[in-house]
């Protein structure tokens, strides 16, 4: 935890992106680590915790991260959260708490209600189309033997 500590205080000052960081477990040894580049990747998608599961999938060479955990410099956001879960760490750790964060402007809770709202409902317009055609994708991966299941 010291780790991802450190690395969000540094990111802080090289100026890279917002005040966090995730360091990434396995068997004892840190094998990835990330700090937030939104800012400096023009990537909205670039939260600590996302950058460093694309590192650590990168050098294990796989998609999931069975076995490892991840602490990270705050509690995860709705997005970094799903990523983790997609990812199949074995444990989360956090130091900042979501309070913290949105005491300094990074206040995700909007997002945790428009998860619980109607799609006709959501700040952002949301709207369904071509279910039936796109029914086709699923259909196909369903039925495909050669699947890799994740």
């Amino acid at each position: 935890m010291r780790e991802a500590i450190r690395l969000s205080i540094e990111n802080v000052d090289n100026g890279k992106g917002g005040p966090f960081a995730a360091v990434i477990v396995k068997e004892g040894k840190i094998i990835a680590t990330g700090v937030n580049e939104v800012t400096s990747s023009n990537d909205p998608t670039a939260h600590a915790e996302v950058v460093a599961i694309r590192n650590a999938c990168s050098k294990l060479n796989t998609y999931q991260l069975d076995g490892c955990e991840i602490y990270c410099s705050c509690e995860p956001c709705p997005m970094c959260l799903g990523a983790i879960y997609w990812a199949r760490a074995a444990k989360i750790y956090f130091a900042n708490t979501k309070e913290d964060a949105a005491a300094i402007d990074f206040d995700d809770d909007f997002i945790y209600k428009e998860i619980d709202r109607s799609h006709a409902n959501r700040k952002v317009e949301t709207v369904q189309l071509l279910r039936d055609e796109a029914l086709a994708a699923f259909e196909k991966w369903r039925n495909n033997s050669g699947k890799k299941l994740y």
